[in-house]
């Protein structure tokens, strides 16, 4: 079969050593994402469906319509790059640590301002600000029209995004959750929309979402209260990880938490987060920036 397989690629495409090389480089110019050939098949899945969509003859024919600088181009390549894996209240933890724990203590401390601030940095289809949004309503719902609370939700990718802010899914996306859950912030589709469900709109309003690219500028200033980004350091090199670390330490309120990836972490000997729990890591107040280190 693995035979037949090559035969067929070969026959009409190939992604040749140089045109492999050069889109691994793109992608690390524009986004600090590694690929390596562990990465090939996947590249090579991704990007013969955008080539057949522009009908070009080959790879080689793609690399050179990406020299171009097309932005429009540009951007449809790295969304078909981009990993967008994700799920409501994927990694439970997370929103258990922000229900029972951290919440409870910004709703004592922070009554004066009345103010939480979260980023879910890497939101892709959008299900990740929307558990965050559930988990702030059910934990202050006395509460939050008292409150100033915002999430930003932000992604490289304008594909996800666009999902994101359409806030409709395929019902099966849901079937994991409480039944009271499901009734109270989804709506489910009927006739044509059957199959389908729909944030309810209040959990809308509290989110932004906006492009944003880890690694150019970013347009808000803090502080933040909570930052989620998880299972995206996996993906950049050690120096761009450390860079990433710092610049989350500067947006963060002292006492503000982050939250990576399962398989994400910070060195032991770091002097900016204490480890609050599994992959929750809470901004000290005044470490050495400079002992800032990759994951």
């Amino acid at each position: 079969m693995s035979t037949r397989v090559n035969n067929d690629r070969s026959a009409e495409f190939s992604l040749s050593e140089k045109e492999f090389s050069f889109i691994c480089k793109l992608v690390y110019e524009r986004t600090g994402i590694v690929l390596d050939e562990r990465k090939r098949e996947m590249v090579y899945r991704r990007l013969m469906r955008r080539t057949r969509d522009l009908k070009l003859a080959s790879f080689k024919a793609y690399c050179q319509l990406l020299q171009q600088n097309n932005e429009g181009e540009l951007t449809s390549f790295i969304n078909a790059i981009t990993t967008n894996l994700t799920s409501f209240f994927r990694e439970m933890h997370h929103f258990e640590h922000l229900t029972e724990q951290f919440l409870p203590e910004h709703i004592q401390h922070y009554a004066h301002t009345r103010k939480l601030r979260v980023w879910s940095a890497a939101c892709s289809t959008g299900e990740e600000p929307y558990s965050l949004a559930i988990t702030l309503l059910q934990s202050m719902p006395a509460l939050i029209n008292n409150w100033n609370v915002k999430i930003l939700a932000t992604d490289l990718d304008t594909d996800v995004l666009a999902t994101a802010q359409r806030g409709v899914y395929q019902a099966e996306s849901i079937k994991a959750l409480p039944e009271s859950v499901r009734k109270k912030w989804f709506l489910r589709g009927d006739e044509v929309n059957a199959g389908n469900i729909k944030v309810v709109q209040k959990l809308a309003d509290l989110i932004t979402f906006m492009p944003l690219n880890l690694l150019e500028n970013w347009p808000m200033r803090g502080p933040f209260d909570v930052i989620m980004c998880r299972n995206v350091l996996i993906y950049f090199d050690r120096p761009t990880q450390a860079k990433l670390i710092q610049r989350f330490y500067q947006m963060l309120r002292p006492g503000g938490i982050l939250m990576l990836g399962h398989s994400e972490s910070l060195p032991k000997d770091n002097t900016v987060f204490d480890m609050l729990g599994r992959t929750i890591f809470a901004k000290k107040s005044s470490p050495d920036l400079h002992t800032v280190e990759a994951l």
